[in-house]
């Protein structure tokens, strides 16, 4: 086969499919989103079987236990990717809506109309449950998708295209909408990489080689983060229970997603008082520790000791780095040297340190008494995401329906000419 022929033809029927996604009805494409949640409940043990090969190949490929974490679908997750559809689909429609329309002094009104990006390129690994978050987010935006899951979900990714596909074909919306790379060959991501003719924005979901090179490869505008190194900081005056629970739920309510905490921070005044329980929690969690001097003997034998490289990784494994601080600054110091920018939490009671932090901390999430789980897109309401983002630019966090559209101008006049 010639891929990149191939590719060139997924983009080319994009770009039509584009073309009448914009112009399609609110109507239209929920009840595409409402049918295709439908059909991945129907075909349930159809999905569960195509991904249990899948994992049976990864288990011979001795893919990682976090990978194949990532992979694992179960009946809890088909019903999350259904109800993920239908929040999407009952979402306001922000396609063709108008703000800022205002008069100016010459008698023409100019505002601002919000529509879609056109064509979205989504290169990502393991996750399957992306493959309908990602589809239904472009849908409902009215954008067309292109996408190029990994090999290891290949099994996973179509049978969950075949229900997306299933509700395209209830309405009049063109089917090439939708599009998955049905090809494993490595060579399909070179070549998505290099349509920029056809293709408006990449979204790259995966590990920090995948982002470099899609950033390396292509003309086409990238919205990326290249790592999840979130923190969770325990102040002077948080509240113990809440600390203990908000930093285990962080660490290990799900290793093998980009939300989980890699590095805890405690300030020295509740150091002795959270870190010996800390310590415990995460020994019976079976969660290996790396600690800096000061925090390795509070938190109990078994602690190895912390170096200048852990406090760069994403684990995405039941690895935790721990260090005490001397206080708030230090504690923002920290996070804004060694973080990724993804999403960074305090626990604390008082309010004035509270705020700081959420000023000062620049990340693209930045919580307060919760969970850096939380940092989601389901979880913020925008039904799913297709990424997030640690840009800076367009877009930023959990990416919904607006990080997947633009504003254009438009001027109402009433035979206006400028003199």
């Amino acid at each position: 086969m010639d891929i990149g022929q191939y590719m060139k033809d997924l983009a080319v029927a994009a770009r039509h499919a584009a073309t009448r996604l914009a112009s399609s009805s609110s109507a239209e494409r929920n009840a595409a989103l409402r049918a295709g949640a439908k059909a991945l409940r129907v075909a349930e043990a159809e999905l569960l079987e195509a991904n249990r090969r899948d994992i049976e190949r990864a288990e011979q490929d001795e893919l990682s236990e976090a990978l194949r974490e990532r992979l694992a679908l179960d009946a809890e997750r088909v019903e999350s990717m259904a109800v993920g559809l239908e929040q999407v689909a009952a979402l306001p429609d922000l396609v063709g809506e108008v703000s800022e329309l205002r008069s100016q002094p010459s008698g023409i009104r100019v505002g601002r109309m919000r529509v879609p990006l056109g064509v979205i390129g989504i290169i990502y690994e393991s996750r399957p449950n992306v493959t309908a978050d990602a589809a239904g987010l472009c849908l409902k935006s009215g954008n067309a998708v292109i996408m190029r899951g990994g090999s290891e979900a290949l099994h996973s990714n179509l049978a969950i295209a075949a229900c997306l596909h299933s509700g395209l074909l209830t309405t009049d919306l063109p089917q090439k909408s939708v599009q998955l790379v049905e090809h494993s060959d490595r060579a399909a991501v070179g070549a998505l990489l290099g349509l920029s003719e056809y293709v408006d924005m990449i979204v790259p979901r995966g590990g920090r080689g995948l982002i470099e090179r899609v950033n390396a490869e292509t003309r086409i505008p990238v919205l990326s983060h290249l790592e999840g190194i979130c923190h969770v900081y325990l102040d002077d005056d948080a509240d113990p229970e809440r600390a203990l629970a908000i930093a285990v739920n962080a660490k290990t309510q799900r290793y093998g997603v980009c939300n989980a905490m890699e590095t805890l921070l405690v300030a020295k005044g509740a150091a002795t008082t959270l870190l010996p329980r800390l310590g415990d929690a995460y020994r019976q969690a079976g969660v290996e520790l790396r600690a800096c001097p000061v925090a390795r003997p509070l938190l109990g034998a078994g602690v190895g000791a912390a170096s200048e490289e852990d406090w760069t990784t994403e684990y995405l494994a039941p690895v935790l780095s721990v260090r005490v601080v001397a206080g708030l600054d230090e504690a923002i110091e920290h996070i804004n040297r060694y973080g990724s920018a993804h999403s960074d939490c305090i626990v604390t009671e008082h309010q004035g340190r509270a705020w700081e932090f959420l000023r000062r901390v620049d990340s693209g999430s930045v919580l307060v008494n919760a969970s850096t789980r939380f940092a989601d897109g389901f979880e913020y309401g925008l039904g799913a995401e297709v990424g997030i983002s640690t840009d800076k630019l367009h877009a930023r966090g959990p990416v919904g329906l607006e990080g997947l559209s633009s504003c254009k101008f438009i001027v109402l006049g009433d035979g206006h000419v400028r003199l």
